[in-house]
């Protein structure tokens, strides 16, 4: 790789196998740091690489614990600041706080904006992310933002299992753009399932717009943590009489309610990305795809001076 030795891949504690398989699939090591805390809580980070004129990229998800896991980002990023790096990335896989994205009720922040500026302000100049819970988030950053999309891993696993007389179903309104892509690059028919939201856990499905009669469903969402939406769509399908039912999900966030409800579900099988870690004891039916060569590849093109966007075409195509 050109210019390799300026290079160097730092990682938080949030997804620390996730950084090293990037490095390997780099041919880097990883950077040497310490990253721990105090006994009363504060974040304690010293780089012990020399950093000096070097490219920079800090391996992050803001998954929870998020308030903790992005204090940890920041305080990487002063410390990388501070030792005089040329440039840093942040590479987020997974961008928390990414649905308080505008103010739908009054007196409530735009707290993914926020993010967005302090991130600026500590000294990052260039983020790295994967499939952002709305386009418009790459808006609220003043540096560069590089968007990558999981659906090439998740097309080419999904295309290899020949799922026969496939429907790809939006699970709500607003997922209709990303479920018309899968459609599009598998070649099956789209159907929406049309939602309404009770609480923060709670979803209802209404109905269904599209023919899924004998039909097996892939549902697609770009994240889910609760599960809510995925197992009620799943249910309504079920009464719909489609054959088998399978989810694809960019980054699954689970709480213990999602693995009860997914163990309770119709769902065949959800297929995921590392972008997070994936907890352990999820069940069988959890199939989590590496992103590692997907965002080794957007660092080695960044580092490069190289075009990004032709990692979104499909491996098969």
């Amino acid at each position: 790789m050109n210019g390799s030795s300026d290079l160097r891949i730092f990682s938080g504690s949030a997804h620390v196998q996730l950084a090293q398989d990037i490095a390997a699939y780099l041919g880097q090591p990883l950077g040497d740091a310490i990253v721990t805390s105090f006994p009363d809580g504060e974040t304690f980070v010293k780089i012990n690489d020399n950093v000096r004129d070097r490219d920079v990229f800090i391996v992050q998800p803001t998954c929870p614990p998020s308030n903790h896991n992005i204090m940890e980002l920041l305080i990487m990023v002063d410390a990388i600041r501070r030792a005089s790096a040329q440039r840093i990335t942040a590479v987020i896989p997974f961008f928390g706080y990414a649905r308080q994205d505008r103010k739908d009720q009054p007196r409530v922040p735009i707290t993914a904006k926020l993010v967005a500026n302090i991130l600026a302000a500590s000294g990052v100049n260039r983020v790295l992310t994967m499939d952002l819970h709305a386009q418009q988030l790459q808006g609220f950053f003043d540096i560069p933002v590089d968007h990558l999309y999981a659906m090439p891993v998740m097309v080419d696993y999904i295309s290899k299992k020949k799922i026969e007389n496939l429907v790809v179903v939006a699970p709500d309104v607003g997922g209709v753009k990303m479920a018309s892509a899968y459609a599009e690059a598998l070649g099956a028919g789209l159907a929406i399932v049309v939602k309404r939201r009770r609480t923060a856990t709670e979803v209802d499905a209404l109905h269904v717009i599209g023919e899924v009669e004998g039909k097996n469903v892939l549902i697609i969402d770009d994240i889910t943590e609760t599960a809510g939406t995925l197992t009620s769509a799943a249910k309504m399908l079920r009464t719909r009489g489609v054959g088998d039912i399978y989810a694809g999900v960019s980054h699954a966030v689970l709480t213990d309610l999602a693995v009860q409800r997914l163990e309770g579900s119709e769902i065949k099988e959800l297929i995921t990305t590392d972008s997070v870690p994936v907890r352990q004891g999820s069940g069988d039916r959890v199939r989590v795809l590496s992103i590692a060569e997907l965002l080794g590849e957007g660092i080695r093109r960044i580092h490069g001076g190289e075009s990004v966007s032709s990692l979104f075409r499909l491996k098969h195509s």
